[in-house]
């Protein structure tokens, strides 16, 4: 049987979305018993956007849209569109098949996928080893949350955290490329389910999400940081080398910490939380495009992208900067 070759693949554009409405801690304050003090010392998180009318489809189409538009590339030349997202509604038809048909993407095969706040940087990898298997050329990669609408607002320790938004990526086979210089690195991913309890989004619609937030801090900055030198291992770098730093965007003492222990000290940091608070799945992407964006990271730079949350689950891996 003749197999396919096996080509590199790299992200070649990003694109983002949040919706217009912000909410602020001094509005949280008049809501539950809090203060912009208390979330700033605990979390660093300043505001966050709140979807009134958008649903998570429409948060992904918006944030897809502007990735495809940048990529400079044909509806019909994606193959492959993923959504990343433990807050979607909709179980079938999928978010993603429902971005599919908004972008007039014809025939891709087109799914969901749910790893929690992993969930971005998962579907990448599944991506990535599609791509560079042959099944498609191009790949649309989601991540979008409502978290908003899982939310407690009657709950201080977790209302203040969470906000809602989208981030894209198209990823792309390259057939000219070198296998030995990839643009997204090999992936360091699993799960600790003995601790799944620590964040989770159980139960009849409407769930609401829920953590112990102390042991996901003390998890986090105790374990990640060997896994985040993995991935920097695997894809023949150091964190001292590294342009840039886009961790899952939970709470601000977390990412410090972090980066910290890893000594990256030349590396541009993504800290969307303050402005974002925790948006899941769409943490990573929607940060990183930000970050593109605004062009505080230079093109071909290494950057590290590296997701946690509820299972424990996590993944990551070293990209090329478009």
């Amino acid at each position: 049987m003749k197999r396919s070759a096996v080509h590199p693949t790299r992200i070649t554009a990003l694109g983002h979305h949040q919706p217009d409405h912000v909410l602020t801690n001094d509005d949280l304050a008049g809501m539950v018993d809090t203060s912009d003090e208390w979330i700033r010392q605990r979390t660093g998180i300043v505001t966050r956007r709140i979807a009134r009318e958008e649903s998570v489809a429409d948060l992904a189409a918006a944030a897809a849209g502007k990735a495809l538009a940048a990529s400079g590339l044909d509806p019909a030349d994606i193959g492959l569109v993923a959504v990343a997202t433990c807050s979607a509604r909709d179980r079938c038809p999928s978010t993603a098949a429902q971005v599919a048909g908004r972008l007039g993407i014809p025939g891709a095969v087109a799914f969901d996928l749910n790893n929690g706040c992993a969930g971005f940087t998962t579907a990448l990898a599944a991506a990535d080893h599609s791509l560079r298997a042959g099944a498609a050329r191009h790949a649309l990669v989601i991540g979008a949350e409502k978290m908003s609408d899982v939310t407690d607002w009657t709950d201080r320790s977790t209302c203040v955290l969470l906000g809602d938004g989208a981030g894209a990526a198209v990823v792309s086979a390259d057939p000219g490329g070198s296998s030995a210089a990839p643009g997204i690195g090999p992936v360091v991913w699993g799960s600790d389910p003995s601790r799944g309890d620590a964040v989770r989004l159980m139960g009849d619609w409407q769930p609401r999400f829920a953590q112990e937030g102390q042991t996901v801090f003390r998890w986090a900055t105790t374990e990640l940081a060997p896994l985040i030198e993995q991935a920097c291992e695997k894809a023949g770098t150091t964190p001292r080398e590294l342009g840039g730093i886009v961790t899952h965007q939970a709470n601000l003492r977390i990412i410090e910490s972090l980066v910290r222990r890893l000594g990256a000290d030349g590396a541009v940091v993504a800290r969307d939380v303050v402005e974002s608070g925790n948006t899941s799945a769409a943490s990573v992407p929607l940060a990183l495009s930000k970050l593109v964006e605004r062009r505080e990271i230079e093109p071909g730079a290494p950057v590290l992208l590296f997701a946690f949350g509820g299972g424990l689950s996590w993944a990551g891996q070293v990209v090329t900067c478009p």
